[in-house]
């Protein structure tokens, strides 16, 4: 019976072979390896995927496909929304080898980034993670600075992780099309991150881009002053001219 994809759960269903084996071959699945596939659908990359680690954990919210997927008999299906599973606590199937999980998927394009600060609530757990999403979020994750794409997610992002965008994806290789371009990108968290309260880097982030046309000596200048913060900081500048390195920096200072 064929599925239909569904508007409610973002799905478009990946269905270019060619397409297929270079994702695969980006991740490069070694047997016994722990992975977790986010969205799996119609198992067009899970089954390269199983077949080459051996067992595979994936994650499906859709009832339907959650029921079809576990008549896989090298599948350990999670039927879950995403935002609600924590990583350090799925378990491992026993032809799983000791270590921290790799996660691949085909992300919703309408909760993508929701998801992505869901994982780095778990990055300690994780080894690596390869992701399709809407090239325009891509852009944004790997953005350096003084460029259109930089903002907030940008450097939340790369803060903890060192990323590259590694496939172009269009949308006719998706079933049905996306109105948008695609791509994949690898995210390799960073072994030894500054040891900073994401929390307060995520506020003066957010308050540094909120109005990203004007000097932050209107935004984060007052932001700084409320706080009574005594370091130097060049509020002279727009946000999307600070370097990742410095947000990290200001963020250390002000705890």
């Amino acid at each position: 019976m064929k599925h239909i994809a569904r508007k409610r759960f973002g799905q478009h269903f990946l269905r270019d072979r060619s397409i297929i084996e270079a994702i695969v071959q980006a991740i490069a699945p070694q047997s016994g390896q722990r992975m977790v596939e986010i969205g799996p659908g119609l198992a067009a990359l899970t089954q390269p995927l199983v077949e080459r680690l051996g067992h595979l954990t994936v994650i499906e919210l859709d009832r339907d496909l959650a029921q079809r997927l576990r008549s896989h008999g090298h599948l350990t299906v999670i039927e879950s929304d995403v935002l609600k599973v924590d990583f350090h606590n799925i378990e491992a199937h026993p032809s799983q080898a000791p270590g921290k999980w790799r996660v691949v998927g085909n992300l919703p394009y309408n909760i993508s980034t929701p998801i992505l600060f869901h994982l780095l609530d778990h990055v300690d757990c994780i080894e690596d993670q390869h992701f399709m999403l809407q090239k325009e979020v891509i852009d944004r994750m790997v953005a350096s600075p003084s460029t259109a794409a930089y903002g907030r997610l940008s450097v939340m992002l790369q803060w903890r992780y060192a990323m590259e965008d590694v496939l172009f994806v269009p949308p006719a290789s998706f079933d049905p099309p996306p109105r948008v371009d695609s791509a994949v990108v690898r995210m390799v968290p960073i072994a030894e991150p500054a040891a900073l309260d994401v929390r307060r880097l995520s506020e003066l982030v957010q308050v540094a881009f909120s109005q990203r046309r004007k000097l932050m000596r209107h935004t984060l200048g007052k932001w700084l002053a409320e706080k009574n913060f005594a370091g130097t900081f060049d509020v002279q500048r727009r946000a999307e001219e600070v370097p990742v390195a410095e947000y990290i920096a200001l963020a250390l200072q002000i705890a």
